[in-house]
């Protein structure tokens, strides 16, 4: 009987005991992980369970052989038992994506591989992939336009391709009727939508500017006015850190230089902003075609309908700005 006992003791010990950890927590499993280290990983988290039971059912579960990619929750409500059931049976655990408005693919792909499995060279090659490109109807110049800003619950395991074809269906599903009518109305495809979008939320982070700043932007374009965007200069140039725009950046050669070239650069400057792009769709109708930061520097502009009230705005902006001593 004393034996009995003490062999249902260590066996609940070895696989129904509750593991004892402080806070959930969360483990990532890797495709070329095996038993021992994952229970290297398990430790690391500070949960404390059956190393021995859980190498044990690794052992008799061939679990070496059949290791699930995958973001497992650790708890202390489960067993040793449960915990080994879930990563066997692949019973991961979404995280949540809140998808930026980075100013390059190249820094979006490096936030994704924070939180994905796939590196930021793996997501890079994918979107820099002529036939992934092709197969989804875009180009490395209208790429950032598939992108929608928002929160979204994807398995960390996730590849990159499963992920780029989540964001196809998100995209799609944004663009409904309702805003692909908009689009139609206003004589814009949605991806000319994202990039006068993307130019509007360069300008401002300001919601309640967007739509007076896009309406600007729309008479230019009716017009035949180049955009003369500062931001667009800025993207050309690839340095963010430029705060004053000087005639040198004015210079250069690029299809993004929009004081040189008429009309919209080739794709967005940055992944736009769904206030960006309702503000574009819903611009205000005014008789704006100039713009300046203003000089008390709240993020906020001088609108102006003609060149004297333009250069006066801007007088007092470089005024501000050289006496602050901002020089480029």
């Amino acid at each position: 009987m004393v034996a009995v006992l003490v062999g249902i003791v260590v066996i609940y010990n070895l696989f129904f005991a509750k593991v004892s950890i402080d806070d959930t927590s969360y483990v990532c499993i890797d495709r070329d992980d095996n038993g021992d280290s994952a229970i290297d990983k398990l430790k690391s988290t500070g949960a404390d369970f059956s190393e021995a039971g859980f190498a044990m059912l690794a052992n008799i579960c061939k679990y070496n052989k059949n290791v699930h990619a995958g973001r497992y929750e650790v708890n202390r409500e489960m067993s040793t038992l449960q915990l080994f059931r879930c990563m066997k049976n692949h019973i991961s655990v979404p995280v949540k994506i809140v998808l930026p408005t980075t100013r390059t693919v190249s820094t979006l792909a490096g936030k994704l591989s924070q939180l994905l499995l796939a590196d930021s060279v793996e997501i890079m090659d994918y979107f820099d992939n002529d036939s992934v490109l092709d197969a989804i109807g875009y180009t490395r110049e209208t790429l950032p336009s598939l992108f929608i800003p928002n929160t979204y619950e994807v398995y960390w395991e996730t590849t990159i391709e499963d992920f780029v074809n989540r964001m196809v269906r998100e995209h799609d599903a944004f663009w409904n009727d309702e805003r692909k009518a908009q689009a139609e109305k206003i004589g814009m495809t949605p991806v000319e939508v994202a990039t006068l979008a993307s130019i509007v939320d360069s300008e401002t982070a300001n919601n309640g500017e967007k739509a007076r700043i896009a309406g600007l932007y729309m008479n230019r374009l009716q017009k035949g006015l180049p955009l003369q965007s500062d931001p667009t200069v800025i993207f050309a140039v690839g340095d963010f850190s430029i705060r004053r725009v000087l005639l040198q950046h004015l210079r250069i050669e690029s299809p993004y230089n929009t004081y040189r070239v008429k009309g919209l650069p080739p794709g967005p400057i940055r992944i736009a902003s769904i206030a960006g792009i309702d503000a574009v769709l819903n611009y205000e109708h005014n008789n704006y075609l100039y713009m300046c930061a203003k000089e008390d520097f709240s993020g906020t502009h001088n609108f102006a309908s003609n060149i004297d009230e333009h250069y006066a705005n801007a007088r007092r902006y470089t005024q501000a700005l050289n006496a602050r001593g901002i020089t480029k």
